[in-house]
């Protein structure tokens, strides 16, 4: 399921994150690329130790736990602290899947389920930078504005478009979902957005509203991997 969700944070907040990365000190990519992917990338990057990148990290990780249609989508057990990249001079970043272990800070380790792009630069301030993800339907690009996020499966093959002219910022993070299987978190997410249009419609004490809660519930228990 590919997801865009516009205004994930306010554009105003998404361009005073870009700002406070005017000054940083980026850094060659390639030296967060494992494998192959290292053959196939340019771009740069924010040093992720960085206290800014940390205090930048915290402000969208927030966000994202406050916002409902990111936490139904994704069902997040965990979220990769958030890093962020800069694609400029004809930057880019070619076809490649996501690892599937990533290793967190803390040592701990996670899985990649989903991965996210929020876009910290509005789509006309750049040329190219498309995001080309791989879908059973065809290549779909993606070029959002800022405070704009996609939502795409890490299993898929996907590439950033050489950026001709002005620069791409964005933040970029994986989750690690509570339901493993992308068809029953997609299923999981469609009953929720039902259930949610009725129970604006009916009211939380429909007695259908409450019984197709509970079928979600039990799902989500039955399907859920902790």
């Amino acid at each position: 399921m590919l997801l865009p969700i516009e205004q994930i944070i306010s554009r105003d907040d998404a361009l005073r994150l870009r700002q406070a990365m005017e000054q940083a000190q980026w850094h060659d990519g390639k030296r967060t690329a494992g494998g192959l992917s290292a053959n196939v990338k340019s771009n740069l990057q924010l040093d992720e130790q960085s206290e800014l990148a940390l205090q930048l990290g915290r402000v969208i990780t927030q966000a994202l736990q406050q916002h409902p249609l990111f936490i139904s989508a994704t069902l997040p057990h965990t979220v990769f602290p958030p890093r962020f990249n800069c694609y400029q001079g004809g930057g880019h970043y070619g076809l490649h899947i996501d690892g599937a272990i990533m290793h967190l800070p803390d040592g701990n380790i996670m899985r990649s389920d989903v991965s996210a792009t929020l876009f910290l630069s509005d789509a006309d301030e750049y040329e190219g930078g498309e995001l080309s993800i791989e879908t059973q339907f065809g290549a779909q690009e993606v070029k959002l504005n800022a405070g704009d996020i996609i939502l795409y499966p890490s299993s898929s093959l996907h590439e950033v478009k050489p950026v001709t002219k002005g620069q791409r910022i964005a933040s970029f993070f994986w989750i690690q979902s509570m339901v493993p299987d992308a068809s029953r978190r997609e299923q999981l997410f469609e009953l929720d957005q039902s259930i949610q249009i009725l129970t604006a419609d009916r009211g939380a004490a429909d007695h259908e509203v409450r019984r197709l809660s509970g079928l979600y519930h039990n799902l989500l228990r039955d399907w859920s991997v902790m």
